[in-house]
């Protein structure tokens, strides 16, 4: 770059946070509004991240908190629903034979990991704060803030999730669309012989799985058809997981016990969108979840998130010029490799919908994430 530029991100997760750090370190100027007060440090319950994932943590320097926070496995189990270990698959190393293939870890430890970088590298950083406007022309973008203050940037970009606002607000049309499942998720201690995830496909939900995220926790899921979330009362989560998880044997029945809280409890749709011929409009980009998502059935969400901000940071940090092509070479990139992660996801969801039996479930997986093998 031929001279300082000044960017605003709009959104502080996974994406949001990372390309805040990789521009940091390229000397650009960097503002970081994110709606939430609290920086969502406290949401969630544990992500897994593979290889590429932890590829990308590495490049922001916080590997060694991420390998002393989570927990490394290198295989999966798949389960018939008593518990019958069935095969034992190991995991590819997508991040390179230097990295493990996974890490789960508790979601909050990963936030908090990555607000601490944000906080050491300079960005200024405003909380509870959004977009209300705005303004763009040749040069840059003119932003208006809930805070009653503006901005003038070089570049803005888009790291506002799934119902990203600004995606709406430069005119993508775009929106996530349901695929037909939901999927509920806890928070819970971690029985010994926990060490690696393992998944029961059938019984009465259509997966059952868990991962270890620390020496002494774990995440647990059930994936059942959506329904209406209305119709289930919010003081009665922890009772429907329950329910669902209650059938399935193995290290379950000690997992079950500790669904006792509903606010503990997670549920969410499986949701799926693509933004198709480019990312950007003008000098807004959307990054992350603001121009993808996939059902987590190949646990990639965070995973391309965080590769977008690393090629859209790489891209700025080389260029000269931030023009159209820049950015359309950004979704080239990204679209050829993110693309098939959403279509394999949404399958492998589509067959289990349908009951197809003699669904080719590990290979689809297999050559989705060898793909993922090369760099992004």
């Amino acid at each position: 770059m031929s001279k300082a530029r000044t960017v605003l991100v709009i959104g502080g997760g996974a994406a949001g946070n990372a390309v805040t750090v990789l521009l940091r370190r390229a000397g650009v100027a960097v503002d970081l509004i994110e709606a939430k007060d609290d920086w969502n440090a406290t949401a969630g319950s544990g992500i897994t991240l593979q290889g590429n994932a932890l590829r990308v943590l590495r490049e922001l320097g916080v590997w060694e908190q991420v390998e002393a926070s989570g927990f490394g496995f290198g295989s999966c189990g798949i389960t018939a629903p008593d518990g019958t270990v069935l095969h034992v698959q190991r995991d590819l190393r997508t991040g390179g034979d230097d990295l493990p293939a996974t890490v789960g870890m508790q979601r909050p430890q990963l936030q908090r990991i990555l607000i601490d970088a944000v906080r050491a590298s300079g960005a200024t950083v405003r909380l509870g704060v959004r977009a209300t406007s705005l303004d763009q022309d040749g040069d840059g973008v003119t932003v208006r803030l809930s805070d009653g203050t503006a901005g003038r940037y070089d570049l803005v970009i888009a790291a506002d999730g799934l119902g990203s606002t600004t995606r709406a607000a430069i005119g993508v049309t775009a929106k996530p669309e349901p695929t037909g499942m939901a999927i509920w998720r806890v928070a819970a201690p971690r029985p010994a012989g926990v060490t690696r995830t393992d998944l029961a496909y059938g019984g009465p939900a259509y997966i059952a799985g868990y991962c270890p995220t620390s020496d002494t926790t774990l995440y647990a899921y059930v994936v059942e058809a959506n329904r209406d979330r209305a119709s289930i009362p919010p003081e009665s989560y922890a009772d429907e997981m329950r329910r669902l998880a209650s059938a399935y044997g193995g290290f379950w029945p000690e997992i079950t016990e500790h669904i006792t809280d509903p606010a503990k409890v997670n549920y969410t749709w499986f949701d799926r969108m693509l933004v198709e011929g480019s990312w950007h409009r003008g000098r807004v980009v959307l990054i992350g979840d603001a121009a993808h998502c996939c059902p987590p059935t190949l646990a990639q969400g965070a995973a391309l998130s965080m590769e977008d901000a690393w090629v859209l940071a790489q891209l700025l940090t080389d260029a000269d010029t931030w023009d159209d092509a820049l950015f359309q070479e950004y979704y080239e990139r990204r679209v050829r490799r993110v693309r098939p992660v959403v279509e394999a996801s949404v399958q492998i969801g589509q067959w289990q919908l349908d009951g197809v039996r003699d669904a080719d479930v590990p290979g689809l997986m297999g050559r989705t994430m060898t793909m993922l093998r090369d760099l992004p």
